[in-house]
C-alpha cells in the first residue's frame, strides 16, 4: 500500500535576489544534457558533408528551451503534489521554498515552451513531417515528465524518457535536420550520449529514493531498489564506453572515435562513488561529476568524429 501524501510544506520567508532564484529554477548544471546531443548530431552531419550552422543553432535553442520548460514544470508540480518536502536531499526548489510563486514559474515554463515552438516551426519548415512529429512528441514529453494524468517520472519511465529524447532522438533528429536522412552512424553515436544523460536521472532518483518512496512517487529507483539502481548506473557507463567500438565497426577509418576512452578514469571514479554514496554531499558530488562526464565525453566524441 502506498504511503499517504505528506502535507504540503510551507514556503520559507527567506528570498534570494530574483536572478539567483531563477538560476536555481532553471538548473544550469543540467543544461549540458541539451548541448551534447546537438553537438554530436551536428558532428555526424559534418562528416556526412551536410553541416548547416543555422540548423545547429536552432536545434540547440529548441533543446535548451524545452529542457528549461521541463525543469520549471517539475519544480512546480513536485511541490503541488507534496513530493518536494523537507526530507528531500537534493538542491533547493524555488516553489517549495517560496522563492518564486508557482503561477510565475508556470508562466515562465509556458513562455519557454512557446519560444521552443517558434524555433521548432523553422525546424519543421526545414525538416518536414518527421520533425513535426518529433517536435510535438518532445513538447508533450517535457510536460508529461512531471504533469498530466500519467506523469512519466512517477511511473518509473523518467530514465527511459531521458534515454530516448535527450539521447537517441536528439542526436539522430539533429543529424536528420542537417542531412535529410536518418543514418546508422547517428544512431550509434546517440547511444553513449543517451547512456550518460540517463545516468543523471539515475543519480537524482537514487538520491531521492527515500523521500520519493515516502510520498508514493514510484520512480524506477523506488521500484527496483538501491542495489539495482547502483548497478544500472554501472551498466549505462558500460554502454557508453562500448559506444566507440560500435562506431568503429560503422566507421573503421575514424580512429579518433576512441578519444572518449580518455575519460575512463573519471567514469571509474564516478562508478565507485555511486557504489559508496549514502549521504547528500556524496550524491551531489556524483550528480555534478556525472554532468561533467557527459560534457567531457561529448566533447571528446565530437572531436573524434571530426578528426
Amino acid at each position: 500500500m502506498s504511503a499517504q501524501p505528506q502535507p504540503l510544506p510551507e514556503p520559507t520567508p527567506t528570498r534570494p535576489s530574483s536572478p539567483r532564484a531563477w538560476i536555481l529554477a532553471v538548473r544550469p548544471k543540467t543544461l549540458g544534457a541539451s548541448v551534447v546531443p546537438v553537438a554530436v548530431g551536428s558532428a555526424v552531419a559534418k562528416i556526412e558533408g551536410e553541416f548547416q550552422p543555422a540548423i545547429a543553432f536552432a536545434c540547440l535553442a529548441a533543446a535548451l528551451l524545452l529542457q528549461v520548460a521541463a525543469n520549471l514544470i517539475n519544480d512546480v508540480i513536485d511541490f503541488l503534489k507534496g513530493i518536494d518536502t523537507e526530507i528531500r536531499r537534493g538542491p533547493r526548489r524555488v516553489t517549495q521554498h517560496g522563492l518564486i510563486p508557482a503561477p510565475t514559474v508556470l508562466r515562465a515554463a509556458g513562455l519557454a515552451t512557446a519560444l521552443a515552438a517558434c524555433v521548432g516551426a523553422y525546424l519543421v519548415w526545414s525538416g518536414g513531417l518527421p520533425i513535426l512529429v518529433i517536435g510535438i512528441t518532445a513538447i508533450l514529453a517535457a510536460a508529461a515528465y512531471s504533469a498530466g494524468p500519467f506523469p512519466l517520472a512517477s511511473h518509473g519511465l523518467g530514465e527511459l524518457a531521458a534515454f530516448v529524447f535527450f539521447g537517441v532522438i536528439a542526436v539522430t533528429g539533429t543529424t536528420y535536420l542537417h542531412t535529410g536522412s536518418f543514418s546508422s552512424c547517428a544512431f550509434l553515436a546517440s547511444l553513449p550520449v543517451a547512456a550518460l544523460v540517463t545516468n543523471l536521472m539515475v543519480v537524482n532518483n537514487l538520491r531521492d529514493i527515500e523521500s520519493d518512496r515516502a510520498v508514493g512517487k514510484r520512480t524506477l529507483a523506488v521500484r527496483v531498489g538501491e542495489r539495482a539502481t547502483r548497478a544500472g548506473y554501472g551498466g549505462l557507463l558500460g554502454l557508453a564506453y562500448a559506444g566507440p567500438l560500435l562506431l568503429w565497426v560503422e566507421e573503421p577509418t575514424r580512429l579518433g572515435i576512441f578519444l572518449p576512452w580518455l575519460s575512463l578514469p573519471l567514469a571509474a571514479s564516478l562508478g565507485l562513488g555511486i557504489v559508496r554514496a549514502r549521504e547528500s554531499e556524496a550524491f551531489e558530488r556524483a550528480l555534478v561529476g556525472t554532468a561533467r562526464l557527459h560534457l567531457v565525453y561529448g566533447a571528446l566524441l565530437v572531436a573524434g568524429l571530426l578528426w
